[in-house]
């Protein structure tokens, strides 16, 4: 699996938890060989958007369930500008995590709104799909 990139201790992770990048996802993205994973369904959302800014794609699909993953996974050239994470639950061994991502496409600044679901199987929390919300609330 690729290795995140060497960020300075104290840089903020992209995730907006206010936490160090070190601190927070990036255990999470250098941790899956040892069996370090995220122990909830938004903290997987976090990390899986620090992995989409840092570019992390084996993480992407190593945290996505198997029975929805793609298999495969290219990163479109985008500027992720920002992560607010709007509702999170987990019960049992399903959860959602409702949030917003800003990002700026071809020069074009975007919000991509969703509700994603999360699954934990074998006491591993994973992605399941998300459905885009056209409305803000």
């Amino acid at each position: 699996m690729a290795r995140p990139p060497a960020l300075p201790r104290n840089l903020p992770c992209p995730c907006g938890s206010e936490q160090p990048y070190t601190a927070c996802c990036q255990p999470w993205h250098t941790g899956l060989a040892e069996g370090n994973h995220a122990p909830s369904p938004e903290a997987l959302m976090r990390s899986r958007y620090s992995a989409y800014v840092v570019g992390l794609i084996d993480y992407l699909l190593a945290t996505w369930h198997p029975s929805t993953s793609p298999g495969e996974l290219e990163l479109s050239p985008v500027k992720w500008l920002g992560l607010e994470v709007r509702h999170a639950e987990a019960s049992g061994d399903a959860g959602v995590v409702e949030f917003v991502a800003r990002c700026r496409v071809n020069g074009r600044a975007q919000r991509l709104h969703e509700t994603s679901r999360f699954v934990r199987d074998a006491g591993r929390w994973y992605y399941i799909d998300g459905q885009m919300l056209d409305e803000e609330r």
